[in-house]
């Protein structure tokens, strides 16, 4: 018998005493080496337990192997005394993983050997979970690293969070006879999911066996104490003992569903709950290569171990490379330095709203000036009415202006052609034309304001209270004085003034984010002034607000001359070219209505149509078109994105669910889309692609294409897109827009190349090269690099444009654009919640390549994204170059990234200009 020494015991090797079959007993000492073509023998080996605290025979367990020319069994398992083994469920699992055919018949002893070698590690490695586990912390090693961030349940803050915890517990257990039931864990440790809180309950009672459904503070106090371990071991032991729910060391396929299933139920995932069995096959498949049908923990802790694939994510190493601190905001301690530098950096940036603002606060300024100039040199109605008509007169010539203005930047078709067919672009911030609008509304609060208080409360009462000499040179202007206040208020002038407030009050009013965006909640019937709608069409009461300004400035008091009544020459001109624009809508859209090919309605409420692009309907990416549905409301005509690229030979449009009348729209096209079949999909859709069964659609008309701020996309090297939500509609177009674009420039490049070589271009070397393909189409289209930030909150939004994600993951060949779909719903990387769904990520993009999250070839990111690591990101790998930021989404993000874009252009090569889509 040969003896031979291990690290952490030893174990005997000898032939058995028994004989060899077919074969007399032959003693063999040393370890099994020699030629196959030896019979089939026995061979036994015997195993000294690591742990055992003495050498006795007992101690040891005898493994006898029949080992044949092919393959190796395990023919008995016995203690040293003599006990049978062979029920022992973890000796017996094994006896038939060596139970395997060798394919390698030269090295078959060798296989067995190595195989009994193997049943020793495994012994040892069982016995060792029985045992204590040893401490040590593996944080300073670069993986562990990472993982120390791994989050079990949420951000726990350790003593100082347990101070919070104690006394929710003192509150809750206060009706509970002192101990904290078990289906208020997760509200005494401040998380949100009860059905995850119950799970972390049972695991951590089980691990303490304990058999009841409450707890005391000291058991709390241990739970909280594993929980907020920072410690990798503690944090992959309690994720363990959750996924172990029968607690013998395994976990089986069924547990991996089930915490699959518990996984996507925590981060809003339903599509990965439906296919939790599925998922849990992969991960089998891929740690249980022997099919042992289970998972240990060290199967456990390479499966934690798999990071995410950096270069998915586009993410580039050289970020370490530029100086955090540069990019940090630095505080200047001196006030007027500090003042000086953000006022230069404020210029910079905003120079072209500057020089609009400084022109129209002077032209206001100079029109008061001018009126209050003029009236205070007329020393007859002076004398009466003083300061106050000059105030008055001066409010009213100021709101001539911009009664006047405020119509020309929602005259759309005219600011498009300025936008398209000159060059007023490059000092005109035409994407503010809707801001500006807003500006001119509250310079018109104000003249108004001046205008009337000056006139209600100082000019009637002066000359009700004028005595007869004071009032006698102005009787001519007011006929005899009055007697009554209300002398002056029933007048044509007082009785249109006050009626142009009412409606200008209530209209300003209906227009304020409060009412047009629903958030102001009103009682019945007063709920129809919120919302979209209401906004709407209290805004046409503009016609009436506008045919009284007229009347009100024809009925003048103090001025008699009609070329001294100016009200009609400022509203002249914009009047007129509002009145042709909503002609031109209401002809443009009438003359050839759209027919629509396709619908769909997918989850999120949102509704896509895809409509026949009508002659001469040219556009451009990141432009929007305006449609209407008779059957929803014959007036009412909406702004939404085209999703479409220029290229492609339909119009269509993505329309979210958020007011009554894209409810009511989407109930209409609802009523005749399929319901699904397959029961995985909650989308909805109806095709239009043959002449005969079309279902019959709701005419819908459409009017545009209207220009908006991202259609300049193409003037940047280098584009950053981001969407939120529906936000991403514009991108979408652009994305598929910048594929097209690539693919026609090799066409083009090609195509010169093939004609080039033809006609003998490069003969002898004497001819000129070809010429550069299309140069036109190179001059308009600068774009080379784009990055696309698509964030939203619910997984079923990614089907909205699964088909043109993938498209252009196909057609990107050269990964000009580099795609990233974040998911708000999951948790943050490093949470337990997500980390499963994390590595179940890696392993289906690697196998399938397609996203369990988006079910798309682009993978997903979980949480919100690092803004400020993002331009990084691309001020490191694009220095020196222009880069235009597209925005679409909600209002709050729009302060950080255009921030984020002025600190990066200032202290970096990169120069950042931000763009807002504004409807």
């Amino acid at each position: 018998m040969q003896k031979m020494s291990s690290d952490d015991g030893i174990y005997h090797h000898h032939h058995s005493d028994k004989e060899a079959l077919g074969t007399d007993k032959v003693p063999h000492i040393g370890p099994l080496s020699g030629s196959l073509n030896k019979r089939a023998g026995r061979k036994g080996s015997r195993f000294n337990l690591p742990g055992s605290s003495s050498s006795k025979g007992d101690d040891y367990v005898e493994i006898t192997l029949d080992v044949g020319d092919d393959s190796v069994a395990v023919h008995s398992l016995k203690a040293a005394n003599g006990d049978d083994l062979q029920d022992d469920p973890e000796l017996t699992l094994l006896a038939k993983g060596l139970e395997k055919k060798s394919s390698v018949g030269s090295s078959m002893v060798r296989n067995a050997s190595a195989k009994i070698k193997q049943v020793g590690q495994e012994l040892k490695r069982l016995t060792s979970l029985s045992k204590k586990p040893p401490r040590f912390d593996r944080t300073k090693s670069a993986v562990a690293h990472a993982l120390k961030g791994l989050k079990f349940i949420s951000k726990t803050d350790g003593e100082h969070g347990w101070v919070a915890v104690e006394k929710l517990f003192d509150e809750i257990s206060a009706s509970n006879n002192g101990v904290l039931p078990r289906s208020r864990f997760g509200e005494c440790i401040g998380m949100e999911s009860k059905e995850f809180a119950g799970q972390l309950f049972d695991a951590l009672a089980r691990k303490r066996n304990l058999q009841f459904d409450s707890i005391d503070k000291a058991h709390l106090k241990e739970f909280w104490d594993q929980i907020s371990n920072q410690s990798f071991d503690a944090r992959l032991q309690t994720f363990f003992d959750m996924v172990d729910k029968d607690a013998d060391g395994r976990i089986t396929e069924e547990e991996v569903k089930e915490i699959i299933s518990l996984s996507a139920s925590a981060n809003k995932l339903s599509n990965i709950q439906k296919q939790a069995e599925e998922y849990a096959a992969l991960i089998m498949e891929e740690l249980d290569p022997d099919n042992l049908g289970f998972i240990m923990i060290h199967n456990l802790e390479m499966l934690l171990l798999q990071g995410p694939d950096e270069s998915v994510r586009g993410e580039s190493r050289n970020l370490s490379q530029m100086p955090s601190q540069k990019l940090k905001p630095t505080y200047d301690y001196n006030p007027v330095r500090r003042f000086y530098r953000d006022t230069i950096y404020f210029l910079l940036d905003n120079w072209q709203r500057v020089w609009v603002m400084a022109l129209w606060t002077g032209a206001m300024c100079g029109l008061f000036s001018y009126k209050y100039i003029e009236y205070r040199q007329r020393e007859d109605v002076f004398e009466v009415m003083g300061h106050c008509v000059c105030f008055a007169k001066g409010a009213a010539e100021t709101l001539k202006l911009n009664m006047a203005l405020i119509l020309l930047p929602v005259c759309r078709n005219t600011i498009t052609w300025l936008r398209n067919k000159t060059k007023l672009g490059a000092v005109v911030p035409f994407d503010d034309n809707l801001n500006f609008h807003k500006v001119i509304a509250v310079g018109i609060s104000i003249g108004v304001g001046i205008h009337g208080i000056s006139h209600l409360a100082c000019d009637f009462p002066r000359l009700l209270h004028a005595t007869p000499d004071e009032y006698e040179p102005i009787e001519k202007y007011f006929g005899e004085q009055a007697k009554s206040y209300w002398h002056f208020v029933k007048h044509i002038e007082g009785v249109t003034g006050i009626i142009m407030v009412a409606l200008m009050a209530f209209a300003f009013t209906l227009a304020t984010p409060m009412f047009r965006r629903g958030r102001m909640k009103l009682p019945k019937p007063l709920n129809k002034l919120t919302g979209f709608n209401a906004f709407w069409y209290s805004h046409h009461i503009f016609v009436i607000v506008y045919t009284l300004l007229l009347v009100h400035g024809i009925k003048l008091f103090l001025t008699k001359k009609w070329y001294k009544k100016t009200t009609w020459m400022y509203l002249a001109i914009p009047v007129f070219l509002y009145i042709c624009e909503r002609l031109t809508r209401l002809l443009r859209s009438s003359i050839e209505a759209v027919t629509i090919q396709k619908v769909a309605v997918y989850p999120g409420n949102v509704l896509a149509l895809h409509m026949s692009r009508p002659r001469g309907f040219r556009y451009k990416s990141g432009q929007y078109i305006f449609v209407n549905c008779d059957v929803v409301s014959p007036f009412e005509w909406h702004p939404f994105s085209i999703t479409s690229a220029p290229g492609d030979d339909y119009v269509s449009v993505h329309i979210r669910t958020l007011g009554d009348w894209t409810g009511q729209l989407r109930t209409v096209f609802s009523k005749v889309c399929k319901q699904p079949t397959n029961g995985k999909s909650g989308l909805l859709r109806a095709d239009c692609l043959q002449e005969n069964n079309n279902p019959e659609f709701p005419r819908v008309l459409i009017d545009g294409p209207y220009g908006a701020p991202a259609q300049d996309y193409k003037k940047y090297e280098v584009v950053l897109l981001v969407g939120l939500g529906i936000g991403a509609t514009p991108m979408i177009s652009i994305v598929k827009d910048i594929v097209h674009n690539i693919r026609s420039m090799a066409e083009d490049e090609y195509e010169e190349l093939s004609s080039a070589l033809e006609n003998g271009a490069t003969i002898n070397n004497k001819t000129s090269s070809p010429s550069p393909p299309n140069p036109k189409r190179r001059e308009n289209f600068k774009t080379k690099r784009a990055y696309f930030y698509w964030v939203t909150r619910e997984q079923g939004s990614f089907d909205w444009f699964k088909g043109i994600m993938n498209e252009v993951a196909e057609m990107d060949h050269d990964h000009v654009i580099e795609l990233h779909n974040y998911c708000t719903s999951v948790y943050e990387e490093g949470d337990a919640r997500s980390a499963l769904i994390t590595m179940l990520q890696s392993l289906n993009h690697a196998k399938n390549g397609v996203d369990v999250v988006s079910g798309t070839r682009v993978k997903s990111h979980f949480a919100k994204p690092n803004w400020r690591s993002v331009y990084k990101h691309i001020a490191v790998n694009h220095n020196n170059a222009p880069v235009g930021v597209f925005y679409c989404g909600a209002p709050a993000l729009t302060k950080v990234l255009r921030q984020l874009a002025s600190d990066f252009s200032h202290k970096t090569s990169t120069k950042f200009d931000f763009h807002k889509e504004n409807f």
